[in-house]
């Protein structure tokens, strides 16, 4: 692959080599420093897969424009990787073919995981996705590639070569291995970049990876100062753990940007729906509304604002009309406060029943090594303990609320969701509470509290906040 990608002008790899390293495995490493910002590899356009160059195929691309509607770029691409692959001995793709051959020929996404590893995670939303994905790909996706392409030109694609495990790998590799950027005129590009594919994430490293819409070349910049030997990285952003199993196959322990993404809706036949939409719509949200909790904020106002106007009677709708503001802000009612915030302890404990192995319990078992680190099961704990302890934090949170709320407490306090007024961890309220010295942004009655709560969610929360503030991961 290498040598291929020299003769077509990519820049760099004399100073680099794809190597093995421990939990992360294939990697590039570094053969000499390098400065923070300097260029260590350019890619040039000519040798990425994208979707122009697939519809550019002199052989594939007729057959890919001809499909009205057109494929979605996911299957554009996943058809032409597994349409190159198929194409042995012939010498038009023995550059392409040389990086398929550099690639895992499985993966650790969740859509390959046994039953029995994804019951691990059983109650999480990785776990919900997981199984609709699996269902999504063999009763709906596939088939339809089938029918819309792969049938209609046996002389192209032999179905032997493009079975339903192909098109998962396929898929696999468009999901962990793609970038995607933005061009000048709006647009998104997603492609694959021989060798830069190669590059692990780390959230240690600053956004390190540029698309030249001019040139079509992709670079990667060193995201930090790197010396002779070290493993090079790239930054995929703030993603979640139950995102990064799914899409890439990996997790990163005590992750600060873990999330759980609430899911509220309303049926447009309930009463008084027309009018709830509409203050809905003056908050910035809608009837179906997914709103993200995290390590960070595990009640977000937005929960709040929702609810508030989805219980929401008659006489309550009239008083809020009249209301220049958004008055789903603040408490429209006791009653209505009352409602929601019981409504949100109720669900929150819910969900966490739902988890095949609780919080307490999976934290123990991961421990005591009950799970090989880096296996599948290790990966499927991790996700569930990313998503129970926010959905244990946003529980405390809703019931401290509602206590507050019982105990006809006045103040902002009834609204927020970031107060210091009460222990971030019991929820109990006090006098004197002592400020975690680092993120200042929880406070705890007692030292036992602040510990428990440091070891179940604090940790990365905590990190993150010290990061957005200084700039420092």
């Amino acid at each position: 692959m290498e040598k291929w990608l020299k003769s077509c002008g990519a820049q760099g790899l004399d100073k680099l080599e794809l190597a093995d390293f421990p939990v992360m495995g294939r990697g590039v490493k570094t053969l000499k420093p390098f400065k923070q910002g300097e260029t260590i590899l350019s890619i040039p356009s000519d040798v990425l897969w994208t979707v122009d160059h697939a519809y550019a195929d002199t052989l594939l691309g007729p057959v890919l424009r001809s499909v009205q509607p057109p494929l979605s770029t996911e299957d554009i691409l996943a058809t032409y990787l597994l349409f190159v692959r198929s194409r042995e001995g012939d010498w038009m793709y023995d550059g392409l073919q040389s990086h398929l051959a550099a690639l895992p020929t499985s993966y650790s996404s969740s859509i390959f995981f046994t039953e029995d590893e994804l019951k691990i995670c059983s109650g999480s939303s990785l776990y919900t996705v997981t199984k609709q994905l699996d269902e999504q790909i063999l009763e709906q996706d596939y088939r339809a590639l089938v029918i819309r392409l792969l049938a209609s030109h046996p002389e192209l694609f032999l179905l032997d070569k493009f079975t339903i495990d192909d098109y998962k790998w396929a898929l696999c590799t468009v999901w962990s291995r793609s970038m995607d950027f933005v061009l000048p005129d709006g647009k998104m590009i997603r492609l694959l970049a021989p060798f830069a594919d190669m590059v692990n994430h780390s959230s240690e490293v600053k956004q390190c990876h540029a698309y030249d819409a001019q040139s079509g070349n992709l670079s990667i910049l060193a995201g930090k100062n790197y010396k002779a030997g070290d493993q090079v990285f790239i930054n995929y952003g703030p993603i979640p753990n139950n995102r990064l199993l799914r899409l890439y196959g990996f997790v990163i322990p005590d992750n600060p940007h873990d999330s759980y993404d609430l899911v509220l809706q309303t049926h447009p036949l309930a009463p008084l729906f027309e009018e709830k939409q509409k203050l809905w719509s003056k908050a910035g949200l809608e009837a179906a509304s997914t709103i993200t909790l995290s390590l960070k904020d595990p009640l977000p106002k937005d929960v709040l604002r929702y609810l508030r106007i989805q219980r929401l009677g008659e006489a309550d709708i009239g008083v809020l009309k009249l209301k220049k503001r958004d008055a789903a802000d603040e408490q429209v009612s006791r009653a209505n406060e009352l409602e929601i915030l019981q409504f949100l302890v109720d669900s929150f404990t819910g969900m966490l029943d739902s988890f095949g192995i609780p919080l307490d319990k999976l934290e123990e078992q991961l421990a005591q090594g009950v799970y090989p680190v880096g296996s599948n099961s290790w990966a499927a704990a991790h996700v569930s303990l990313g998503e129970q302890r926010i959905l244990n934090l946003a529980r405390k949170r809703a019931q401290y609320l509602l206590s507050v709320v019982e105990g006809g407490k006045d103040g902002d306090e009834q609204g927020s969701s970031t107060t210091l007024a009460a222990c971030a961890y019991c929820g109990k309220s006090s006098t004197q509470l002592m400020v975690c010295g680092r993120c200042k942004s929880a406070a705890y009655c007692g030292r036992a509290c602040q510990v428990a709560h440091y070891k179940n969610g604090h940790k990365a929360a905590c990190q993150a906040a010290v990061a957005s503030k200084t700039g420092v991961k």
